[in-house]
């Protein structure tokens, strides 16, 4: 069983927009810490953002302004509203959680937590010049 499942990844052209969502379970949703990671083939996979519990987030510098990440605890899905993409911006990108039986301070969360549980198998994005 696949713990998180990635969606809406595809081909964009600059300046346009996609919208990720990340499918949970009971046991792999984290009500304390969940975010999105990327990885460009031969360069270290470079954290997106993260979303704490009482939903603080933050993000990396380079996404600043043009991405959000969201969630819906209902749903049990997270979200990464992806805008003006650039071509840098081409990765696999890949949803992370923590065991529902973890906490982790939203301090740490928002502050460049990593040490993630699950991972999701990854959903690609491409954006053309």
């Amino acid at each position: 069983q696949v713990p998180l499942v990635e969606s809406g990844g595809g081909s964009v052209q600059a300046g346009g927009s996609l919208r990720l969502s990340c499918a949970a379970s009971v046991s792999t949703y984290s009500a304390y810490c969940m975010g999105w990671f990327r990885q460009v083939p031969g360069k270290e996979r470079e954290g997106v953002a993260n979303i704490a519990s009482d939903g603080g987030t933050s993000y990396a510098d380079s996404v600043k302004g043009r991405f959000t990440i969201s969630k819906d605890n209902a749903k049990k899905t997270l979200y990464l509203e992806m805008n003006n993409l650039k071509p840098e911006d081409t990765a696999m990108y890949y949803c992370v959680s923590l065991k529902d039986t973890r906490a982790v301070a939203k301090w740490s969360c928002n502050n460049g937590y990593s040490n993630f549980d699950y991972w999701g198998q990854g959903t690609q994005v491409t954006v053309s010049s």
